[in-house]
């Protein structure tokens, strides 16, 4: 899961780099953010990422959001 709004290097950066490096190229990678901006999403699904999910302001919403992301990755989706 990567987050968009990052202090030192934003998420798209680091979503690039994931992307670049032949190591990390297929891992999965889960935009969590905030952001309601229409390019951010357009952005990250253009750089690599599998899904573009925004977080719930509420708590109880966003426990239950990733627990359902955590659900379906890490149980329901099949990988290579």
């Amino acid at each position: 899961m990567l987050d968009l709004k990052l202090p030192r290097v934003s998420g798209q950066q680091v979503l690039e780099r994931v992307r670049a490096d032949p190591r990390t190229r297929t891992l999965p990678v889960i935009v969590l953010t905030s952001s309601s901006q229409r390019e951010d999403m357009v952005d990250s699904y253009a750089n690599g990422a599998n899904s573009y999910v925004r977080k719930p302001v509420d708590f109880n919403a966003f426990a239950n959001a990733v627990a359902q992301l955590g659900l379906y990755w890490a149980v329901l989706n099949e990988v290579p």
